[in-house]
């Protein structure tokens, strides 16, 4: 079966240059005890940052009051309206006198129970100008919930006075479960039906009491509560302070060694404000290069990922950022789309992903993509953290290796703790959240004796007697599993792999096995693969043919995968998307493992049956 057409250039890349990327190299100290730690740091001086995120934005509407801050697409895919940096903060202040009037403190917050928009970014902002931590919460708890339980366990935290939705027809049933809580709530929306209007919010006149609010901002102040995924139980808040913000920031600037240009940078964001990368990293970093975002309504699911390939179209970002699921579907549609290419990389000076593992597979697709373009490889960077760290390391040299985690950056120590086999991370340093609030039993158990936070994955170093080539990610202490043998089967290691031998067929797997005498995958078809076995001519269903290349494709890594750790024994295909409303995925666009195999237990018992029915397909 040849594959699909378009399919990335075959031609080997890796001779040819890779363009400049403009960081310091890898440089740390490493500690080894006795008892197996290691502990590692950056020899690198953290850099220059901003006082607090409410400063940095006054600092750049000072220094470019028209430049264009945010822009954000009319419905329907209409033209683009936005808000100036002198825009941006006039309404800033506006909010933060409004919230100031209403007698609002650090004690409060502002929650958001909306998407990325405009006036989210605003009223954030807002918040933080008047010392008021704000709490944004992913939509799905409002929109997709029945019983909206981890929206009222979300309000029950923070316990807001003062709720904004973008649209209040929209998010109707979950502000009346709020107010059912809490009569006494302010309820902001963009229309103003039934609320008070964000026009009359934004447009309230400031006095000097904004300028004291801000100038009593420090880096211990509360900017905003983050909740954790809620994957393993109700979602955790986080308080996110300002000096953690920044202490991001100045990390990054101790590995940079490009000069402003003067140069505005544009970016393109989908990932949700309520998560750590876009809502923190991202949002802070255009915020501090004094760049343009754009706000992108696409997602990497199928029927939706068609909006970011037409923001593409008009948005040559200098920097593009997302999770592997969507660098996967970029380089299909790239692969399709010569114009899609030359618009994409355009001005493009690296790459970055986080939050799982890239595939070699795409990797190499999105290399020979760039060099068919440019001439050159591109570089790609990860950043790793959690909720509860910020972004604590950065690949942040030229490697051709993916499922890096990096090395800390500066002002951070990262800790390994021997946990049986693996060494599972653990960080200190300024970004690293003080606990969880409200919740001091879970924020004793989530530190070491030495105040390390433990993060629950596991890393080792690519080459133990050489750290400066990083770390790479080792799964999840406890996402991995034993076989009935006793052999361990790292997951996250794992799942990536699988992955790649079956492209471009398979758009993700979940992985079986726990105390099974074999290793099962369940498996996504990728809607281009799909397409290609349909239009193909040769004999039998397009699923007798996906069925055969996998049977194909599984023996091949089986056979190279030199040991039960390795060798998958079963697999079955699944026709029905992951959800987000049962969990199985999430608005970052990542699969729950678990979540997916408690949802479909019978699949999972069905690879494990005897005599495996209709479905279950052996290697």
């Amino acid at each position: 079966m040849s594959p699909p057409d378009g399919a990335s250039p075959s031609r080997d890349v890796s001779s040819v240059p890779f363009k400049p990327l403009a960081m310091k190299g890898p440089d740390v100290s490493v500690e080894r005890r006795a008892d197996g730690t290691i502990v590692i740091t950056s020899n690198h001086a953290p850099g220059e940052g901003p006082r607090s995120i409410a400063h940095l934005i006054a600092q750049k509407a000072a220094e470019h009051p028209d430049r264009p801050y945010i822009k954000q697409r009319e419905p329907g895919h209409g033209p683009w309206r936005g808000v100036t940096y002198g825009q941006a903060l006039r309404a800033v202040e506006g909010i933060a006198q409004w919230l100031l009037d209403r007698g609002l403190g650090a004690n409060d917050s502002v929650m958001i129970l909306s998407g990325n928009s405009i006036e989210h970014a605003l009223m954030t902002l807002g918040a933080y100008a008047a010392g008021v931590p704000a709490a944004p919460i992913s939509p799905a708890y409002s929109l997709i919930s029945t019983d909206h339980a981890k929206l009222k366990h979300c309000f029950d935290k923070v316990a807001p006075r003062v709720v904004f939705a973008q649209n209040g027809a929209l998010f109707a049933k979950a502000l009346e479960t709020l107010k059912a809580i809490d009569p006494t709530i302010a309820v902001v929306t963009l229309d103003g039906e039934g609320a008070i209007p964000f026009a009359e919010v934004a447009g309230t006149e400031p006095t000097p009491a904004v300028a004291a609010a801000r100038e009593a901002v420090g880096p211990s102040t509360v900017a905003k509560y983050l909740f954790t995924s809620g994957s393993t139980g109700l979602p955790k808040a986080v308080p996110q302070t300002h000096g953690m913000m920044a202490g991001v920031i100045a990390g990054q600037e101790g590995i940079r060694t490009d000069e402003p240009t003067g140069e505005i940078p544009e970016s393109l964001e989908w990932m949700p404000w309520s998560h750590i990368s876009a809502g923190n990293i991202g949002f802070n970093g255009v915020l501090w290069a004094g760049g343009t975002l754009h706000i992108d309504e696409g997602k990497p699911l199928p029927g939706m990922f068609e909006t970011t390939i037409k923001n593409l179209y008009e948005v040559s970002p200098i920097v593009f950022g997302s999770a592997p699921i969507a660098f996967s579907m970029l380089a299909e549609a790239m692969e399709n789309d010569p114009a899609l290419r030359a618009s994409f990389f355009k001005n493009l000076r690296y790459m970055g992903y986080g939050g799982a593992t890239l595939s070699n597979d795409v990797y190499n697709r999105m290399q020979a993509l760039a060099v068919a373009e440019t001439g050159q490889r591109i570089p790609l960077t990860t950043m790793y953290g959690a909720t509860e760290t910020q972004g604590i390391t950065v690949t942040h040299w030229i490697t051709e290796r993916v499922g890096l985690v990096g090395l800390p950056l500066p002002g951070i120590q990262l800790k390994l703790a021997p946990s049986g086999s693996k060494y599972e991370v653990r960080v200190k340093g300024p970004t690293v959240a003080a606990g969880y609030h409200k919740d001091p039993e879970r924020t004793a158990a989530a530190f070491d004796e030495e105040g390390f936070y433990k993060l629950g994955d596991a890393a080792r170093f690519v080459d133990p007697e050489d750290p400066a080539k990083g770390l790479v990610f080792d799964g999840r202490v406890t996402e991995d599993f034993k076989l009935d043998s006793g052999t361990w089967v790292s997951v996250g290691v794992l799942r990536p792999d699988i992955v790649a031998a079956c492209s471009p067929y398979i758009h993700d797997a979940v992985i079986t096995g726990q105390d099974k005498p074999f290793i099962g995958a369940m498996l996504w078809p990728s809607p281009a693969g799909l397409a290609a076995l349909v239009a193909d001519p040769g004999p039998g269903t397009p699923l007798d043919k996906l069925v055969s290349i996998l049977r194909e494709r599984l023996g091949a890594f089986n056979a190279a995968a030199g040991g039960s750790s390795r060798r998958i024994g079963r697999f079955t295909i699944l026709t029905e998307p992951p959800s987000i409303d049962a969990g199985e995925i999430t608005d970052k666009g990542y699969v729950n493992q678990r979540c997916t195999l408690d949802r479909r237990v019978e699949r999972v018992e069905a690879l494990y049956a005897k005599d495996p029915g209709e479905g279950v397909f052996a290697v």
